[in-house]
């Protein structure tokens, strides 16, 4: 496989970066074709996969880390953690899934490196490239009322939010991400999404 440093030499050491390049015919490519390709080696197929989720995984390691400042190191460890084992990937069509539990593990080990009871401060989520200038106020607003409100949630019921709405987990396996009773997941859930609909009443 060609060396994984070449992707992020050309679009720069941030993943968002890379967006910025000339779009690929690989662009509109299902995930199953872009995973088989860049299984065997196909640098620009993988790049197609940064650009496609890359800004998703950026956006979950902010909310899992509290802040931007470690955010692009995660989301790049990730992708080269991923490039190095696409051979483990059984299943080209999950490769989103595969990319967020990467990212959430390695976004959870480096809360991990923290003292335990760090504060997690507001952050503001990249704009969406989409139409509008008032369109993307409006978005940039919401995001930034979603990360007030998941900021003031308990870290628990915070993680549990996150890994289950962001990184797609099952109950059962944020239970064991985070060691924890499924009967307590399921609790710690239904208070956030409770306090999530509360706070974000002015949003819906």
């Amino acid at each position: 496989m060609r060396n994984i440093s070449e992707l992020f030499a050309r679009g720069g050491d941030v993943p968002g970066r890379v967006r910025e390049q000339v779009a690929s015919p690989l662009d509109a490519a299902a995930d199953q074709m872009l995973a088989d390709r860049a299984r065997d080696g196909d640098l620009r197929a993988f790049e197609v996969l940064v650009r496609r989720y890359g800004p998703l995984m950026r956006v979950y390691a902010t909310r899992v880390l509290g802040s931007n400042d470690e955010t692009d190191d995660v989301v790049q460890e990730s992708f080269i953690t991923a490039w190095q084992h696409l051979g483990t990937l059984e299943d080209g069509s999950a490769v989103k899934s595969w990319l967020m539990r990467i990212v959430s593990r390695k976004s959870i080990d480096r809360l991990r490196t923290r003292r335990p009871h760090v504060n997690i401060d507001e952050t503001d989520a990249p704009a969406p490239e989409s139409s509008a200038p008032h369109a993307r106020v409006e978005v940039e607003s919401q995001t930034e009322a979603l990360a007030r409100v998941l900021a003031a949630l308990p870290e628990d019921q915070r993680r549990c939010w996150t890994l289950r709405e962001l990184a797609e987990y099952s109950y059962g396996d944020i239970a064991a991400e985070l060691n924890l009773p499924l009967s307590t997941v399921r609790g710690l859930l239904a208070r956030a999404r409770k306090t999530l609909l509360r706070q974000m009443e002015d949003w819906r």
